[in-house]
Formats: C-alpha cells, structure tokens, sequence
C-alpha cells in the first residue's frame, strides 16, 4: 500500500460533494448538529479517499457521489428519485409532446419493477399487459439492481423497433414473454362517446396539461347530441394519474362547492386546501364512476373529490393507492430531483396512500356474453319453454325467413382469435373510441363494469320518474 497526500484542491472537492448529499440527508432526516454535519463530511470524503486509492480497479468519483446520492434519496420512498440530465429531460417530456416507447407508467415497489397500469391504446396494452405485473427482464437484462430511470429509458426508444420483456404475474406459473414493437405515444387524454341514447361515456387514460380543456370538449359534445344528456360515465380504470393541478380543475367542472382534496406536509398542522368553485355551468346529470387497481394518484384524488361530496357514486374495485405527493426540483448541470413533500387526503380527511379509493359498489370486471350482451344470457324465458303461447311478435314472424342475427358470423374489425383471453378481449371494447375504428360501440356493454353503471343510471331516471 501507499499513501500520498491529498492536495487542497482535491480536498474541497469531496468536501464540497460530501456536504450536497449531507445537506440533504439533514433536511430529509432532521436537523443534524454542526459537529455532527462536519464529522458525518469527513467521514464520507474519507470513504471516497480510500476507494480511489485502493480500490481493486479505477473508480470515478463523480460516479461514486452520484451513486451515494441515488442510494440516499431512493432509500425513503418508491417515488423519490435524484436524476441524472437525460432521466431529468425524460420525465419532463412525459407531460408534453409525444415520445417512443411501450406506453406503461412504473415504479418500484419492495425493490420490484411494477407495473401500475399499461397507457390505453398503446402497444403494451394490447399485448396484455397488466396492472402489478412485475417486470422482471428487460431485454434480457435483470431489473433487480436497475433504478427507475434506467428502466424507463431502456423502454423508450424509436418507433417500430422492438422490446424484449419479461413479467411474472400472479396466478401465473410461468414468466410471461411479450415482444412488443414501439409507437409513439398520444398526448391526448380525453375520449368520449355517446353509450346509448342520453347516456354518454367518457374516458379519462392520465391527466396532462390540457386534459380538463379536453374534459370539457368532451362533454360539450355529448351535451349537444342529447335531448338532455341524462347520465354519465366517467371511466378512471387503469388511469395512472399525472398533473395534481388537472385533477383538481377536472373534479371542479363536476362540483360547486366543497373540499376537492387537502394536502398535508410533515407538519400536519400546515395543510393546503383545494376547493371547488361555483360557475354556475356544473351539470347536474347523476355520474357514475369507474375505478380499478391502476387507477392511481390524480384519477383517485378525482374519484375521491366526487364521492365525498356525494356528486358520484364509485364503481369497481379498490384503486392503487398512490396518496403521495412529489415535487421536481432542478438541479445545477441539468440533474434533478424528484421527492415526496406531503399526502394526499380526500373531502372527509381519510388518506389515498397505500389504501386506495374504495368504490360504493364492488363490481369486478368480465367479459359479458357476445351474443347476449347482458347477464341473462343463461336464464330460461317463457319463449324457451316446450309449447308456450306465441307472442305478438312470434306470431307476425310465422312463416317468414328469421332475420340474420347480428352475432352471426363476424362483423368487421372485430375478428378474434381462438386463444384469446378474456383479459386481451376485454382490453379491445374501447377500440370502438378510436378515431376510424369500424368496431361498433355497443362493444362497450359487454364489458360488465360499464354494463352495471349504464344500468344504475338508467334506473335512477326510471325512480325519479316515478316521483314526478
């Protein structure tokens, strides 16, 4: 071994490094003593200053800080995250102008990279992937010591060229393969249909900057092509969230008065309220919403805003549970930060964080019958018994040729292989809310979620027909 001195220069440096990550630690942690902060520093450069010396290989300092730095601030919670330039410039991109990639939004979850819910339309929604999949590879390469950043630039890419990944699933015994080839992914959040005469449907994928603009579009449009509009259905499933300040604006077109969400810091005496204000252009139509596992963050503050204030009743199942909120700070030489600074709550105080939104009816979501279209499809009618008296319409049809049945054959653009699941059929009912799509929207009542829900406003308005 050998020993040199170390220069000034060289001294500051570690010193100047060592203090950022000290820094930090002491605003994360609580406030450290003078004599603790200066002995923490020492210790650290002098960490540093033996790996350079006498470590078995050449190291890069700078590499090394950077690595202490991710290992600090990653240690505190899935969504905090010290970045990189080209991590930093991502993640702003993911909230303006369009990108490559696979179209999945993840995190890290007990140190695994999970899935928290596949982007509606993109490639790794039609090949099936799915809420809490676990990636386990990427391009071969294992995900176990990869941190977020690297996994999400790995999957971004050029469009048309393909991934390779792997994913464990529960109830599965095997590793799930997918080759799936990137697009680029929309901007656009916002889709809408009318469901059935004077019922409309809209769904929301994530919450980008425009996203209560198209909102409003949306529903502008519904209201203009019904004679009134009498229900709607606002599908938040598999929704991942995205900007606080859309899901705020979102759930304000919908409520006139009361809490939206709170937010409350480390300091539970300071919290920042989010409330509705009265336009006098709020619809008074009844609402269902939809909600499922990836339903997360700003879809769940949107659900809660309209449950508690009793403008919505919730269907589905339990959401994700992301209640946390994070802020981007950058950094000096295009690095950044992203940490958690507070929490979510909803109207009547309860926390989104790890718990979720839980729905006022738990409906779980299936694949209602082809040629039926609604639940009955197995219940004996008096048309089925042996020798039943004809009906009026039996009687008007004896004799002729019965009219082709519409589950006859297949209809266009709605060809299905004999293998697919019905997970992969079911992901394929909204394609009829896609722009030249020839699927036919009656696709969407098959899916038994957005069956319930047509169905529980449609009897709100039968009940309150009765009271007039």
């Amino acid at each position: 071994m050998h020993s040199e001195k170390k220069s000034p220069v060289r001294k500051g440096f570690l010193l100047a490094l060592a203090a950022a990550v000290f820094l930090m630690a002491s605003s994360v942690h609580g406030e450290l003593s003078k004599a603790d902060t200066y002995e923490g520093l020492k210790l650290f450069s002098d960490v540093i200053e033996e790996l350079e010396k006498n470590y078995v290989e050449p190291v890069d300092t700078r590499e090394l800080i950077e690595e202490a730095i991710h290992g600090m601030v990653e240690s505190l919670d899935p969504h905090s995250t010290f970045m990189p330039p080209e991590a930093f410039e991502s993640l702003q991109s993911e909230t303006r102008g369009d990108f490559g990639g696979i179209g999945i939004v993840i995190t890290k979850e007990n140190g695994q990279l999970t899935v928290v819910s596949p982007i509606e339309g993109t490639p790794a929604y039609k090949a099936g992937i799915q809420a809490n999949d676990v990636i386990v590879q990427v391009e071969g390469e294992s995900t176990q010591d990869m941190m977020l950043w690297e996994a999400v630039k790995q999957m971004r890419g050029e469009p048309g060229t393909e991934l390779q990944i792997t994913v464990v699933r529960e109830g599965e015994p095997e590793p799930l393969e997918f080759t799936l080839v990137r697009a680029v992914i929309p901007m656009e959040s916002v889709r809408h249909i009318m469901l059935q005469p004077g019922y409309g449907y809209l769904w929301v994928t994530n919450f980008r900057e425009n996203t209560t603009d198209e909102v409003k579009k949306g529903l502008a449009d519904l209201e203009k092509n019904a004679d009134p509009l009498k229900g709607l259905i606002l599908d938040l499933r598999d929704n991942p969230g995205g900007l606080l300040t859309q899901a705020v604006s979102l759930s304000d077109v919908f409520l006139a008065e009361g809490r939206i969400v709170s937010i409350r810091g480390r300091d539970q005496k300071e919290e920042s309220v989010y409330r509705a204000e009265d336009d006098e252009q709020e619809p008074d139509y009844p609402i269902v919403v939809l909600i499922n596992g990836g339903s997360a963050s700003a879809a769940e503050i949107v659900a809660g805003a309209l449950q508690d204030n009793d403008r919505a009743l919730v269907l589905g199942t339990t959401s994700f549970g992301k209640g946390s909120v994070q802020t981007v700070r950058p950094l000096r030489n295009g690095y950044g930060l992203k940490y958690t600074v507070a929490r979510y709550y909803t109207p009547k105080g309860v926390s989104i964080q790890a718990d979720g939104i839980h729905p006022d009816l738990v409906v779980k979501r299936r694949l209602l019958d082809e040629k039926s279209g609604g639940l009955d499809v197995r219940r004996i009618k008096e048309g089925d018994l042996k020798n039943h008296l004809p009906g009026k319409m039996e009687l008007e049809q004896d004799g002729q040729a019965p009219e082709p049945s519409e589950s006859d054959g297949k209809e266009a653009g709605d060809a299905q292989t004999e293998d697919e699941t019905d997970t992969q059929k079911l992901m394929r009912l909204r394609d009829s809310l896609y722009e030249h799509s020839d699927r036919s929207p009656d696709a969407l009542m098959l899916d038994s979620q957005i069956n319930r829900a047509y169905e529980i406003l449609r009897g709100y308005e039968v009940f309150s027909a009765m009271g007039d």
